[in-house]
């Protein structure tokens, strides 16, 4: 995505590494890089506060929750080849794959 615009830091960066800055998970340098980003981008500006709210409507509808580790795990990996750009599979990764005697 990109607004069309020429920016110091260009809007795929800021697309792609939205949830570090999210989490605070960035240095501070680049998360004042992204912040200059945000007020002179209205397109990124919108995704943003549109990946903030989700976050915020998850971490109360369902922060309380344990998840299990498994399945953190799982998740976590299939983001991680998303954002890879690797191929992602079609089925179910999340599914307990069943066994000849249990069908």
């Amino acid at each position: 995505m990109s607004c069309g615009e020429p920016h110091e830091t260009d809007c795929s960066e800021v697309l792609d590494h939205l949830y570090e800055f999210l989490d605070s998970e960035m240095p501070e340098l680049d998360r004042d890089k992204f912040q200059h980003h945000f007020e002179e981008c209205s397109p990124c500006l919108e995704k943003y506060g549109l990946e903030q709210a989700v976050k915020k409507l998850v971490k109360r509808c369902c922060g309380h929750d344990d998840v299990p580790s498994d399945l953190r795990a799982k998740v976590m990996g299939r983001l991680d080849l998303i954002r890879s750009g690797q191929a992602v599979p079609d089925h179910d990764v999340t599914a307990t794959p069943v066994t000849p005697q249990e069908s």
